[in-house]
């Protein structure tokens, strides 16, 4: 069983050696493809971002006690307000108010809507090739969700918790991440190729190959004669 397996594991180590030139390729052209796409070509993504809060208004809560289920109620209209956040009235109100040149449809993919688990805090995020615009648009985005929600729950008291600053970096492309996943992509498909070709050759090179297909031992080989 331990010779097997040694020579199983041999002929493995030979066929990767036979394309070793393939494997390597195939590896550098896949890492050098994504690098440039991540260095020179995708166009830098910043995100900004907001923190929000739901309760009740002020008055209400000075006349009531809030208590543990006041709290998980709030906890649960966390999702209601993240639907009114995302609303198509919210978006269009804020791309006039801004003068923003794009439909809704394109808005709404820059937008993210994050109710915290087991919170009453709502984290807004637009993501821009622009930081200064982000910001921009994320801030009165929040400005016009307070206001829409104001006609569903009139009573409800929402405040932000912490403006969206100009982020100083992108969120993505992340050069070196994309590159890590484009080299071990890489090795799986040059690997899968490697042996994928070594399955379709079926030709006879060796003594070791004859006696694998006939299952018969070689007795003899015909040198090859080669001429003066």
């Amino acid at each position: 069983m331990q010779d097997e397996m040694t020579l199983d594991l041999t002929e493995l180590f030979g066929i990767l050696r036979k394309r070793i030139w393939l494997i390597v390729s195939i590896t550098f052209a896949t890492t050098l493809i994504s690098a440039i796409l991540s260095f020179f070509v995708l166009s830098p993504i910043y995100e900004a971002k907001i923190s929000i809060i739901i309760g009740r208004s002020e008055a209400v809560e000075a006349n009531m006690k809030i208590d543990y289920n006041d709290v998980m109620m709030f906890q649960k209209l966390s999702k209601t307000y993240a639907e009114i956040a995302k609303s198509n009235v919210v978006a269009e109100k804020t791309i006039n108010d801004l003068g923003l040149n794009v439909n809704t449809v394109n808005y709404l993919k820059g937008l993210t809507v994050t109710p915290q688990p087991d919170t009453q805090i709502i984290v807004l995020k637009y993501q821009s090739k622009d930081p200064i615009e982000a910001t921009k648009i994320i801030n009165k985005h929040a400005s016009n969700f307070i206001q829409e929600s104001k006609r569903f729950y009139p009573d409800g008291n929402i405040q932000i918790i912490d403006v969206a600053k100009v982020p100083e970096s992108p969120v993505k492309p992340k050069p070196m991440l994309n590159i890590a996943i484009a080299f071990v992509l890489g090795v799986m498909i040059s690997f899968g190729l490697v042996f994928m070709l070594e399955y379709m050759d079926t030709t006879v090179k060796s003594e070791e190959d004859i006696e694998k297909l006939l299952d018969l031992p070689v007795i003899g080989i015909i040198p090859k004669h080669i001429e003066d």
